[in-house]
């Protein structure tokens, strides 16, 4: 991200050559009509296929990822158990999407794309429907400041998805989608570009990662009352200027925000209270996406911005005894998740879609048992990135 010049607001496959970044490009629009913000019949015309679309029977239960494509119309699904071109399949969603969540029971997939959500079919591999924000955009832009939807998050029981959503004129909210009314049915002031949205393991309530605002804005699940809350270990200094903010956040069991600071610190925030602590880190890295294995928490770090002076890595550092491993990575990526390989070996699947550009067109994936690097092509630039159990992956072997 551009915080210096800004003046507003997650066994075996061979390594694959890395490809570089597609060149920032207009937009064309979606094909097809967005549904306005209401219940509304499917229309008569399918949905665009998904590109490459696979053929043969489906494959028993897997984990896989589910990738926004920020630099194209596309989000991807894709198998780090396979090889080459088999382990990605597209699926268009619509213009620029970035924030992404998966409920598994429903076997759907959401996408916060600048045009509207898109729903996906995760087993057909087909967009469902697109639903237009209550603050819809008329841009089609891309980059870490085209307007649209931001960051996004799935309740625990799949009943709602929770955007985040600006329309370019300054101002941001949560907008909250109601899945079996198919509409959006609220929305609520948030505070200045939120990047992430996390929501309660109990579904009490969902959280905006306020990056330009160094706030987080809790929202009752229940009476959809906000709630603002200033976490900033390193000071408001440089304000919008400033590399100390945060970006992503991951949700501890207890229901506390964990928020990675520069490769420094990890901010542990009650939610309610708005009281956190601190736990050191040595990573030294501009921290970007964030997520947990277990009692440890994976952090991006994109390198020396601002107080952190040292080269782009993975922070994997253990919650209970506070011991970290560093490893280092040789550009900026974006967001990571945790893909588990059928012996139930643990990865951290690290996309390269870098937000300031820098990144590259693919997933870098790092071994959490061992020492192993290896990486899979993923034309598009893949930005967002959360992992999910199929119930009967349609990859083809």
């Amino acid at each position: 991200m551009r915080e210096a010049s800004s003046i507003v607001t997650r066994r075996g496959v061979l390594a694959l050559p890395v490809v570089a970044g597609l060149a920032l490009a207009g937009c064309a629009p979606e094909p097809g009509p967005v549904e306005p913000n209401r219940r509304s019949p499917e229309p008569s015309a399918p949905a665009p296929e998904p590109e490459g679309a696979p053929e043969g029977d489906p494959m028993p239960a897997r984990t896989l990822l589910l990738a926004s494509l920020a630099k194209s119309d596309h989000v991807a699904v894709i198998d780090p158990a396979l090889s080459g071109e088999k382990a990605v399949r597209r699926v268009r969603v619509g213009a620029a999407p970035w924030g992404v969540g998966v409920d598994t029971a429903r076997a759907t997939g959401y996408a916060a794309t600048s045009e509207g959500l898109a729903i996906v079919d995760l087993e057909a591999l087909r967009r469902r429907r697109l639903v237009a924000y209550r603050h819809p955009t008329r841009r089609r832009e891309r980059g870490e400041y085209r307007p649209g939807g931001l960051g996004l998050a799935v309740a625990p029981d799949g009943a709602r998805v929770y955007v985040a959503v600006t329309d370019g004129g300054g101002a941001y909210f949560l907008e909250v989608y109601d899945v079996e009314r198919e509409r959006f049915v609220a929305s609520v002031p948030v505070g200045l570009r939120p990047f992430d949205v996390v929501v309660d393991p109990e579904g009490r309530w969902a959280a905006t990662i306020d990056h330009d605002a160094f706030t987080v804005t809790v929202v009752d699940a229940q009476t959809l009352k906000p709630v603002t809350h200033r976490v900033a270990p390193f000071g408001t200094t440089g304000g919008l200027a400033s590399w100390e903010k945060p970006h992503y956040a991951a949700v501890d069991d207890d229901g506390t925000i964990l928020l990675p600071y520069q490769g420094r610190l990890v901010a542990r925030l009650d939610p309610r209270s708005g009281r956190f602590t601190t736990l050191k880190s040595r990573a030294n890295s501009h921290a970007h996406g964030t997520a947990r294995a277990g009692r440890r928490l994976l952090t991006v770090g994109t390198g020396a911005f601002g107080n952190a002076s040292g080269k782009p890595n993975l922070s994997v550092l253990d919650l209970d005894t506070g011991r970290e491993r560093v490893v280092p990575l040789d550009r900026p990526h974006e967001t990571v998740a945790v893909w588990r390989d059928a012996d139930g070996g643990e990865f951290a699947a690290i996309a390269g879609g870098n937000t300031r550009d820098e990144g590259w067109n693919g997933l870098t994936l790092v071994s959490l048992d061992g020492r192993s690097t290896r990486r899979i092509a993923v034309p598009g630039y893949p930005q967002a990135l959360v992992a999910y159990t199929a119930a009967r992956a349609t990859i083809e072997a």
